[in-house]
């Protein structure tokens, strides 16, 4: 199932202040995101807690995205990417 992805201004803004590479390891990601086949191999995850109605996927090794799927769960609105900090 293909994902309609939204993002918001924060998460343009972060990607922006990224290395060129990683913006486009960030986008790269985003694009496998999109075909819902790919999550198991992303570890998409809900997160827990207090942050329990968000979820998440890794860029790389130190780099997240999180995220809120819609209801109807063939969209998603990109929220933050950047380090563990991202959870605060």
């Amino acid at each position: 199932m293909k994902i309609k992805v939204f993002y918001t201004k924060k998460f343009i803004k972060q990607v922006s202040k990224l290395e060129k590479n990683l913006q486009k390891d960030v986008y790269g990601k985003v694009s496998e995101f999109q075909n819902s086949n790919n999550h198991k191999r992303l570890e998409v995850h809900k997160l827990k807690n207090d942050l329990k109605k968000f979820y998440s996927f890794s860029v790389n090794y130190k780099i997240r995205i999180r995220f809120i799927f819609e209801k109807d769960r063939k969209s998603a609105t990109l929220l933050q990417v950047g380090d563990r900090g991202i959870y605060k």
